[in-house]
């Protein structure tokens, strides 16, 4: 079938390798414009077009997702599906009518819960015990669409955002592929409509969603804390800087709110919460790089006593 992929992070790699890899054309790639990246904020290309330009797939950057010539680049490209994996813009009627199989999506939940641009996240901080993907019909109305294929998937004990887009990004992948095959073998997928009534929605991240409230049960924040790694990492202030916070365990100790009650440079930082405590063993502070809470503690990054807030 003669694709057109839309994608940008690492979140979209292994759909497009599978699409390759299954003996589908994939006639071209659509993906957000180069941003600045990094200290020197040099222009960076998307992780989805270094696979294209690797693979020397026809590539277009459009600033917005719409608009006469990039209808008409597409209708030059004669997609027979568009396949659409964490783009980063909603698509309009015009675009997704474009292809004679319309446009499909991997979404990272089961639809229609967690509808929205960070389902992998607000599973993990909401405690879900089961999340897993779905391929859908899209629609204009954000992740409305019917569903034509889906697949459960448990979320792991003390799992993190990282590891878990990683698994359900290969589970989409393999779940995509067998949607495609029983197109092709019967023409179409009887679509199911999702209940609006049931569903949920999983925000934009916003750099303050992520600070940190050590009034909560330390389930909770070891929730948060799993659930922001690794971007955009959830962080605390502590001695007049920011710090975010990874690898976390719950332990059976109690102290004022975002005390440190322990700083052992050989098993972390305990800090204390709302009930109990969580013990931090990643750590990366402000203008530095990711590391172990036992070289910040030896650093005298932090001591027992300090006060993250």
């Amino acid at each position: 079938m003669r694709v057109l992929f839309w994608g940008t992070p690492e979140f979209s790699l292994p759909a497009l390798r599978a699409l390759a890899g299954e003996g589908h054309d994939v006639v071209g790639v659509v993906t957000q414009p180069d941003r600045p990246a990094g200290r020197g904020q040099q222009l960076a290309m998307s992780p989805v077009k270094q696979a294209a330009s690797a693979d020397d797939l026809p590539i277009l950057q459009p600033e917005r997702a719409r608009g006469d010539d990039l209808v008409a680049a597409i209708r030059e490209l004669d997609p027979e599906i568009s396949i659409v994996v964490a783009y980063g813009q909603i698509l309009p009627r015009q675009i997704l009518a474009l292809p004679q199989h319309g446009s499909l999506n991997i979404h990272a939940s089961l639809l229609p819960e967690l509808r929205g641009a960070a389902p992998v996240h607000w599973a993990i901080i909401r405690g879900l015990e089961v999340t897993g993907v779905t391929i859908m019909q899209m629609e204009e109305e954000l992740d409305a669409g019917p569903i034509l294929h889906s697949v459960a998937e448990p979320i792991r004990a003390d799992e993190s955002t990282s590891e878990l887009s990683m698994r359900l990004s290969e589970i989409g992948a393999e779940a995509l592929v067998e949607a495609l095959a029983m197109i092709e073998a019967a023409g179409e997928i009887p679509p199911e409509p999702q209940d609006a009534s049931r569903a949920t929605y999983a925000p934009k991240i916003e750099r303050e969603t992520a600070h940190l409230d050590w009034s909560l049960p330390a389930v909770e924040i070891a929730r948060w804390i799993r659930g922001l790694d690794a971007v955009p990492g959830a962080w605390s202030t502590v001695g007049g800087g920011t710090v975010k916070l990874f690898d976390p365990r719950v332990e059976v100790h109690q102290g004022d709110p975002g005390v440190v009650l322990d700083a052992d440079p050989e098993v972390g930082i305990l800090i204390a919460a709302g009930h109990e405590a969580v013990r931090v063993r990643e750590v990366q502070p402000a203008g530095k790089r990711r590391m172990t809470a036992g070289d910040w503690a030896r650093g005298r990054g932090v001591r027992t006593g300090d006060r993250l807030a």
